[in-house]
Formats: C-alpha cells, structure tokens, sequence
C-alpha cells in the first residue's frame, strides 16, 4: 500500500468492527481465506442449460441497466469488477488487486497487472474510470445512477492504479464496487456489446428468449472456468420450470416453490438447497398517487398483512417474518426493538377511514414474475373484504411485468434481491430521489441519517442510525414487507462446486466462474 494512504492499525481495528459480516466492506483479507471452498478435483468441459423465473425483451448487456436476476447472472458471465463479495459478505480482490483510505474518502485502487478484453485488449485505468463515470451520465440510464453520485472524481494514477474521491466518507465502497452494475467494460466502445473480462465470452444474446456464452481460455483467474458452455434460459412458470429440471431439460432450476420442495428432494437426480436471505415480495403503494398520497391508507395495509399465513402457507415456513422494512432479522443492523406490526383488523378499518377511500374499487397488481404476489394478492384481498375495502386483484403476465407495471400504478408488488449493505438497501429503494423508490416516498430526515451512516466509523452509532431508518420506513413509507424469502434452486447432482451464497440464488448468481459437470 501507499504510505500516504494506509490506515492505521487503531483504523484498521475499528473499520474491521464497524464493517461487520453483512454490515459494511469488509477489510480485504487474503484472497485463498476470503474466497468460497475450491472443490478438490474439478475439471474442464460439460455444456448445461440453466432455467431462471423470469426473461424479459428489456434484458440487457449493460451492467448499469441490470434490474433482474437474469441480467445478473448474465453480467456476472460476462464481466469482472474491481472486488468480488465472498459468501462471509467480504470484499475479495478481483480486478483491484489492493486497496488503501485513510479517510474513508479517497480511496486508491492498485489494479491487477496483465488481465484482457475478450477481444485481447488490455485491461488499464482508463477503462476503470470511463466504467464508473459512465453512471454519472443520464444517456447510460444506470440503476445504479443515485449511488454513482457519490463519486466526486475517478482518475487515473500512474499505469496501474486509479484514485476515488467521494463526495463523503463511504465505508462501504469496497462492497459497492463489487456490485454487478460496476462491471469494467472496454473505454471509448460506445454501445455495450458483452465484451468485458469475465469467466465467459458472449455466443447469442436474444432478449426475451435466451442467452449462451463460452468459456474464456484467457480469464485471469487460472484455470477458471470449468464448464465450456452455458446457455440461460426464462421459465416463468414454476411448474414447467421443475418439469425440465426432473426430466432432464435443464441442469440448474432458479426459484423452486416451497411446494415443489418435495418432488426435488426425492428425486435421486438432483439437489435442492434452501439458504435463509434478505430477498422478499413486497407490496407498493404510490405515496404521489391516490389512493396511497394519504399515508392512512398504507398503514391500514400493513395491518391486514398476516404474516405467519403468508410464512406457513405461501412459503412453507422457508420465509423469516418481516417488519415492513427491508433490514431481515438476522443482519448486524436489524433494530430488534421495533414493535412487530401484526394483523390487526381493527387498526386496519381505522387507517383506512382515515385515508377517506371508502368504497372506491382499488386495483392491485400481482405477476409471477414477483414471486408468491398472486397468492399474497388473494389473502390480502380476503382481509382487506372484511374490513370494506375494496381490493381487486389485477395479475398480469411474467412477461414484461418489470417493464410495464412495476412501478407503473398505485398498488403493485415487486420482488427484490438480496443486498450486501445497509446503505445499498436504503439508497436504492428508499432515498427520496432513487430511481427504485417504488412508493415515491420522500423524507428528508431519512436522506439525512443515510448520509451521515455512511462515514460513521463506530459499529454500535451506525447500528443506531441504520435502526432509526428502519423505524421511519416502517412507520411512514407505504411499502409492506411480510416476509424475506429463503432461496430455493435445484440442480442435477453432476453439477459440483456448489456452495451457499447469501446474495441471491445460484450462489449469488455467480455460480458458471466455480462449478463443473461430472456427467
């Protein structure tokens, strides 16, 4: 490291406490400890086809545009990025080989020597820059935009290193760079092709129907990856997405309905793994929009949520209960002494007279492509009858629900994955001007505290600042979330390699750089 940088031994000790598993970036910790068990004897060749929920003609190549879990996996395929989260929720180092801050402000990245393009182009600082200051751009639609405009300035420093000031001190950095929508793409290539220097190169790429990519001989990390092909596949249907897994369609199956445990659990073919996450189905409702603008109205919402139905029956108990904020119970920041909202009809009818909606029909809109909505939609419906509100539940199709009704009516529901901190939950669904501010929601205390939390060195004041968030969004935000989902895939047992990651299924969606076929 760079004398000038380098933290001290009393910072290094504090930033370790306060950057705690799941909490904040991690200290970087050697690469062989930080990264998942390597499997003992893999080995090279298999071709598999991979089933995901959801596929859209909205999928994208460019990371910056990622908004589903096939374009993670996709962009995750394809690209590297400066840091990689180990399953612990470490950052390990990837393309930036080492990392110095003395203030949490300025940041210098010491970059990997001798990593390439697939199209054999050296990877070089200039490409670092022009891939994080492309989200600052309006024109590249970034997702990630609100995030990016924590970056002051991004330079070149010397041959092989870049230098990151921020607009403030960001704890969290090395855990925000390793997020797929910061992926290093080639400088000065305008449109964004798949080429990059990730594991795999791009064969066909036909949104809505499908993507195939090929081994990379040249990824920089040796001898990765195993497999020599991967072809990505949408099956919104669960039930048809379980078929091709047991028959043998498919290799690797996303997303398995608690219903379908059993059938993959006895099947002697195949595996399914279930991991405790923060991904959960949420309900929305648009805080700028009738009926939602009086916040009584999401209020009485949350009290006609019964939560242990929807754990029980909708998610056969592969669910924790939530608390109507996107923090589960077991992050380091949970706030444990927040009152449980619970059904309660009578609290219910109250809030939603206040709201003055009386008996206006109110649509709701439910899709597959948000996992268990429909059913939720329906109990919802139920509870929401009894109290003489009028609930109608719209369910419209898989296909281009993200595109077309996400964030396009009053009530809906969305579905989102996993987040490695805090900070990124907060910053992308809950500050006032996020672009995935799915309520519309604006507080300008909450803006406040997230600023502040980010620079805040001492674990124990940024776990109370983090709790403080969580009760104004639980309390004033219209966005409901019962239940964060356990993850469920299956996979045929020739697949190796596997391991748990808490990011999302398919090990974080990162699963084509470590596994191998023994077929």
């Amino acid at each position: 490291m760079d004398e000038g940088f380098a933290l001290s031994r009393r910072q290094l000790l504090d930033t370790a406490r306060t950057l705690a598993v799941g909490g904040a970036a991690g200290l970087l910790i050697p690469e062989a400890l930080a990264a998942a068990p390597r499997p003992a004897r893999p080995r090279v060749g298999g071709r598999i086809r991979v089933a995901y929920m959801s596929i859209s003609t909205a999928d994208t190549l460019d990371p910056a545009r990622a908004g589903m879990s096939t374009d993670y996996a996709r962009h995750f395929l394809l690209y590297s990025r400066l840091f990689d989260l180990s399953p612990a929720m470490q950052p390990v180092p990837a393309l930036a080989e080492s990392f110095a801050t003395e203030d949490l402000k300025r940041w210098r990245l010491t970059l990997r020597k001798s990593v390439v393009f697939h199209d054999g182009k050296s990877v070089t600082p200039a490409d670092v820059v022009y891939s994080l200051l492309r989200h600052k751009e309006p024109a590249t639609g970034s997702k990630l935009a609100a995030v990016a405009e924590q970056f002051a300035s991004v330079r070149a420093d010397g041959p092989n290193a870049v230098v990151i000031d921020l607009v403030g001190p960001n704890a969290d950095l090395p855990i925000i760079l390793a997020q797929t929508h910061f992926s290093i793409l080639p400088a000065g290539r305008g449109r964004v092709t798949g080429v990059g220097c990730g594991p795999f190169k791009l064969k066909t790429f036909s949104p809505g129907v499908r993507t195939v990519v090929t081994r990379n001989p040249n990824f920089w990390r040796p001898g990765k990856p195993y497999l020599e092909e991967i072809e990505m596949i949408g099956v919104p249907d669960e039930v048809s997405r379980i078929n091709a897994l047991l028959s043998g369609d498919v290799q690797m199956a996303m997303g398995v309905n608690p219903r379908s445990a059993r059938r993959v659990l006895e099947s002697p073919g195949h595996v399914m793994h279930a991991a405790p996450s923060g991904m959960y189905t949420n309900l929305a409702m648009r805080q700028d929009r009738f009926p939602a603008a009086n916040p009584h109205f999401g209020l009485g919402i949350k009290y006609l949520m019964d939560r242990p139905l929807i754990k029980r029956a909708l998610f056969r108990n592969y669910a924790t209960i939530g608390n109507d904020h996107p923090i589960p119970p077991f992050h380091p920041f949970y706030r444990a002494d927040l009152p449980q909202t619970g059904l309660d009809l009578d609290r219910a009818k109250w809030h939603l007279q206040k709201s003055g909606v009386g008996i206006t029909r109110v649509p709701m809109f439910a899709s597959a492509a948000a996992e268990a909505s429909v059913d939720m939609a329906s109990i919802l419906q139920e509870y929401a009858a009894k109290v003489g509100l009028n609930l109608a539940v719209n369910r419209v199709p898989a296909d281009g629900y993200w595109s077309t009704h996400w964030m396009r009516h009053p009530l809906f529901f969305g579905n989102n994955n996993p987040r490695p901190t805090a900070d990124l939950l907060f910053s992308l669904f809950y500050k006032s001007d996020a672009a995935w501010n799915e309520s519309g929601w604006k507080n300008a205390r909450f803006d406040s505290l997230l600023v502040e939390a980010r620079g805040e060195r001492n674990f124990a004041r940024r776990k109370q600042l983090y709790g403080e968030m969580q009760g104004l969004a639980r309390a004033y935000c219209s966005v409901s979330i019962p239940v964060f989902i356990s993850l469920l895939d299956g996979w045929d047992r020739r697949l190796k390699g596997w391991f748990s990651h808490p990011l999302g299924n398919f090990m974080g969606h990162t699963f084509g750089e470590h596994m191998w076929w023994e077929g």
